[in-house]
């Protein structure tokens, strides 16, 4: 049978499932060598980006395998560890970043280039509406980070054995439920950005307008390193990341399209199993650093191979049961993305109700793929065998290990979880 995603021509999505579930077509696991070095300035050839390569099931098995080893080699902290950027990513962002040459897009001076370009364009009163929606929305945004917690302890409890007296393990319903809440706050988020970001856009001067259209979408290049625009010092830290993050979406919003915003990169979802932390860390605190875009794919392979047939399968077994989720997703991020961009336009209303509904599901479809991936990597993990444990933490190739916690990116002290009992079924049935 053939699923297809009706999309513009280069994000059509079809991918062939046999009869039992089983995908064809997939190419035998081979031994990339070890896996790239990362270092600074570092710039690499790579297939181009699309939805379809996102959701294909190379992609998918190599991530989902990358964070099975992230989360077996890891520990609860690596596992708090999520860019900023991974939240309230409907705005083209991520495509625009994937899309550059030579994988520029993943250096650590990417965001801060564009976001001070932009800022330079904006008048101070456009500023100020942005700096006002980063100061309301700050302690919302570290919410955000906090809700995600339970469900990380409790995904790494299942992991360790550490279940609730007689439970049988996870309980999917609750799971899904619950990040559907983590992704209705997301959407609330991603609304009233979408509002400020929609009427300083339509306000923009023709003088603006023109500045604009030399900086490119899909070539850095074209982006004059301009400086900070703002100072730094006279806001909080959090409001800062958020401001520059803002400048950034609106210029890739404004100069993307529907596609651009529908678009995610392979790892965007089941983002609870430490694989952030092991590709980024690596990368933090270095200016102009580039992170390899082969790393999840060959480390991922890599971490396949090192597994039995009966092993391996079961991590295949994920993108085959979430297959349909996966095609769900796409075609929820695709809706969600026309609402959004009614901002855009003079006089157009968003349904925000129905905005904010679709995030809830969104969020149910993540919450079941990340069920998936927690109970397939702790059935993996119940079997491998000392030398297989041995060759898994060679493989992670990453001794540093944070002692707290993060907020994103930024370290703190590893916070309470309260109770996770209420994520777990009650009893074996």
């Amino acid at each position: 049978m053939r699923l297809k995603v009706c999309m513009t021509p280069i994000l059509i999505v079809m991918l062939t499932v046999s009869a039992a579930g089983a995908r064809e077509g997939y190419p035998p696991l081979r031994d990339p060598g070890p896996p790239p070095p990362r270092h600074e300035g570092e710039r690499e050839k790579r297939e181009p980006y699309s939805i379809e390569q996102a959701v294909s099931d190379r992609a998918q098995i190599n991530t989902i395998a990358f964070s099975g080893l992230a989360f077996m080699t890891g520990s609860l902290g690596c596992d708090t560890f999520i860019p900023p950027g991974k939240i309230c990513d409907h705005f083209g962002f991520q495509y625009m970043r994937d899309v550059q040459a030579e994988g520029m897009g993943h250096n650590t001076d990417f965001l801060t280039r564009i976001a001070n370009a932009m800022m330079d364009i904006l008048t101070d009163g456009q500023l100020a509406q942005l700096e006002q929606l980063a100061t309301s929305q700050e302690k919302r945004v570290e919410t955000l980070a906090m809700k995600r917690f339970p469900l990380i302890k409790a995904f790494r409890r299942q992991l360790e054995g550490q279940l609730p007296k007689g439970s049988g393990g996870l309980d999917k319903d609750a799971v899904t439920s619950y990040v559907s809440g983590i992704f209705a706050l997301d959407g609330q988020l991603t609304l009233e950005r979408a509002g400020v970001f929609g009427n300083i856009l339509r306000h923009l001067s023709k003088n603006q307008k023109a500045r604009l259209s030399g900086l490119a979408f899909g070539d850095y290049t074209t982006w004059p390193d301009v400086g900070e625009r703002v100072d730094r010092r006279s806001m909080s830290h959090g409001t800062h990341v958020l401001l520059m993050t803002y400048a950034a979406d609106m210029f890739s919003w404004y100069a993307g399209s529907v596609e651009a915003d529908t678009y995610f990169c392979p790892e965007r979802h089941a983002t609870y199993f430490g694989g952030f932390y092991m590709k980024d860390a690596p990368a933090m605190g270095r200016r102009n650093y580039t992170l390899s875009t082969r790393l999840t794919g060959d480390s991922g392979e890599r971490f396949l191979d090192i597994l039995t047939p009966g092993q391996r399968e079961q991590i295949v077994r994920i993108v085959d049961q979430e297959h349909r989720h996966l095609m769900d997703i796409v075609t929820t991020r695709r809706s969600i993305a026309v609402l959004l961009r009614k901002n855009l336009s003079p006089g157009a209303v968003t349904d925000t109700k129905r905005v904010i509904s679709l995030f809830k599901h969104y969020g149910e479809l993540d919450g079941a793929l990340s069920f998936a991936c927690a109970k397939g990597f702790a059935a993996v993990t119940r079997t491998l065998s000392r030398t297989q444990k041995a060759e898994l933490v060679r493989l992670r190739n990453l001794e540093a290990f944070p002692e707290g916690a993060y907020l994103y990116s930024e370290p703190i002290t590893m916070p309470s979880f309260g109770d996770t009992d209420f994520l777990f079924r009650p009893s074996a049935r």
